[in-house]
């Protein structure tokens, strides 16, 4: 969906497919049919846009072949679908029955992850409607924490040079602006907007920015405002920001309170957990971590698990979830005169490994969940002033 905001500008609102186990062309072919247009109709809009999740089996045949490439793009305009923003932070194997770290790999440091991104920003250019101002693509956060080192921070930084000299050769071949943007999360060596401003300090800019997950940024108890007026001051921009949001626990004493996040503890993906504390945030990568771990966190604070949860729905009480973070996020980054960010991607991906009786069971049922929570962005934007077109 698009929206103008009042200073004339359109802002870009889709929802990312990773949500879609599809990893082949066919397959992304075949979840247009399946979920984005019936997407598109449940919300009764001419148009509806996706954060495209491009897994590397998909990324370089589109890449190499016209005739493919020519495929998607003709399926997304007959089924009134457009895209300005791709997902390419998880490689492959985004639905496999276990996948926690393995989402990091490959990392920066490996020629892999370069040769995937560009492939991805050579299709997002042909894809790009005519009248879109640029394109997007979101990336994980350099690697998970450990190892790092000076060498490993060396090579990540010569591949991103890389990276940026190959989008603007790509712009200087196509008149497609496609910029690249880092998604800092939890425990991964970006973290939070400081360790961007650190990390990714005398990046190309042009090129390279961040991409703010409102969850990840929840889960860490950061401040939305704060982290924005952090990355501007530094001269990093916001080229894409994940409208999402965290589980948040109040006493994770209670019993109640630990029955309850037990039952988002899950095998496939990867739950990091942070207890705030008068001395800052305790960690611990993973939810059946924090609660019976070696070294359970003690409960003392409020928890903040990343987990993505529904932005429309609550979780079952005691627990509730992150979207007043979320809500002063949105108002921070495009609520102001002009919008730190035009591109915004709903992105709860984890709708399959929801508690038990809070999934979907059926198509039809996550059909409406992702046009629920596109509505429900779509209203809180129109509250801050935008209008949906």
């Amino acid at each position: 969906m698009r929206l103008r905001h009042p200073d004339g500008s359109v802002v870009h609102l889709s929802y990312g497919t990773n949500v879609h186990p599809a990893e082949s062309v066919d397959g992304l072919l075949a979840q247009l049919t399946r979920f984005a247009e019936p997407v598109r109709r449940a919300l009764d809009v001419p148009r509806l846009g996706l954060g495209l999740w491009l897994p590397a089996e998909a990324a370089g045949p589109l890449a190499a072949d016209p005739r493919e490439l020519d495929r998607l793009r003709t399926a997304l305009d007959r089924a009134g679908l457009e895209v300005v923003t791709l997902n390419a932070f998880p490689y492959a194997g985004f639905h496999a029955p276990v996948v926690k770290q393995a989402v990091y790999h490959p990392d920066w440091t490996e020629r892999g992850r370069l040769g995937y991104t560009l492939d991805c920003a050579r299709v997002l250019a042909a894809l790009l409607p005519d009248d879109a101002e640029r394109g997007s693509i979101s990336t994980l956060p350099l690697a998970w924490r450990d190892p790092w080192d000076d060498a490993r921070q060396s090579a990540a930084r010569k591949q991103l040079d890389e990276l940026a000299e190959g989008l603007a050769a790509l712009g200087d071949r196509t008149g497609r602006t496609v910029r690249v943007a880092l998604e800092p999360e939890p425990g991964c060596v970006v973290e939070t907007a400081a360790d961007a401003v650190d990390r990714l300090a005398g990046v190309d800019t042009d090129h390279l920015g961040v991409c703010l997950d409102l969850c990840h940024l929840a889960t860490e108890f950061e401040d939305p405002a704060g982290s924005a007026a952090a990355l501007g001051a530094a001269g990093l921009p916001v080229v894409k920001t994940q409208l999402s949001a965290a589980v948040h626990a109040d006493d994770p004493r209670d019993p109640a309170t630990r029955e309850a996040l037990g039952r988002f503890a899950e095998d496939r993906f990867l739950h990091q957990v942070r207890e705030l504390g008068a001395g800052g945030t305790a960690p611990r990568d993973d939810l059946p971590e924090a609660l019976a771990g070696d070294a359970p966190l003690p409960g003392d604070g409020p928890w903040r698990v990343h987990f993505h949860v529904p932005l429309h729905a609550r979780p079952d009480a005691p627990l509730r979830s992150t979207t007043d973070v979320l809500v002063e996020g949105m108002r921070a980054l495009v609520g102001g005169a002009h919008p730190l960010v035009d591109h915004l991607e709903v992105e709860t991906y984890t709708w399959g490994v929801l508690p038990a009786g809070q999934r979907p069971t059926d198509d039809a049922a996550l059909v409406a969940g992702l046009a629920a929570e596109l509505a429900w962005s779509r209203d809180r934007l129109v509250e801050l002033g935008l209008e949906a077109l």
